[in-house]
């Protein structure tokens, strides 16, 4: 290959991307060399305004738009009882591509995890204890991810809405252990949403 700057540069940058190496890029790379002003122009045009425009609600975790404001926590056109809490918004997706879920999403930012520099302040966890008492949630299902950090994070959200009226619930065990809620089918999700359990709080 030759050894143009740019081109190198965009190759090392989108190497970077999940499931992709420096073979991959290096074809789409050139794919988008190839369609110029079919398809990198109106991308690069596209990724601009999602810098601009794009950011993560520091309240509920989502992605909004920086123009019109949050579409899930601040949705005045739908309300809901229910919140379901999940890691990443790539959990959050999956569940709502699956149309099994009906109500609010709180993205948390990642786990609970002494491996880590992830620390407890760092997760939306005190704006969902608010987000419940303020919205007069119902129910807040847990969907965190069937590892040993997303169960601890799972008991530590349960210990943190004790003092709330809601009703606590975490999908059905039919989750693979170790199993990421994004790698799971619609028929999985759908029978660990339909079979969810209530939590126990054990606390005085």
């Amino acid at each position: 290959m030759q050894n143009i700057n740019e081109i190198e540069e965009l190759v090392k940058l989108i190497s970077k991307l999940p499931g992709l190496g420096p073979k991959s890029a290096k074809r789409i790379v050139l794919k988008l060399i190839n369609s110029k002003d079919h398809l990198l122009k109106p991308m690069a045009y596209s990724l601009t305004q999602v810098y601009k425009n794009v950011s993560r609600c520091k309240f509920c975790g989502t992605l909004k738009s920086n123009l019109e404001g949050c579409n899930n926590c601040e949705n005045k056109n739908e309300k809901f009882n229910k919140i379901c809490v999940v890691e990443n918004i790539a959990d959050q997706w999956s569940i709502e591509n699956s149309s099994i879920y009906k109500g609010y999403f709180h993205i948390l930012g990642g786990t609970i995890s002494s491996s880590s520099d992830q620390r407890k302040e760092d997760l939306l966890i005190n704006s969902l204890v608010e987000r419940v008492k303020k919205d007069k949630i119902d129910e807040v299902i847990i969907a965190t991810s069937a590892t040993i950090e997303g169960q601890t994070t799972a008991y530590y959200i349960q210990d943190s809405l004790k003092e709330t009226n809601a009703k606590v619930s975490k999908l059905a065990q039919g989750l693979p252990v170790g199993g990421e809620i994004e790698s799971l089918d619609d028929g999985t999700l759908f029978s660990a949403f339909k079979n969810r359990v209530g939590l126990e709080n054990n606390s005085d």
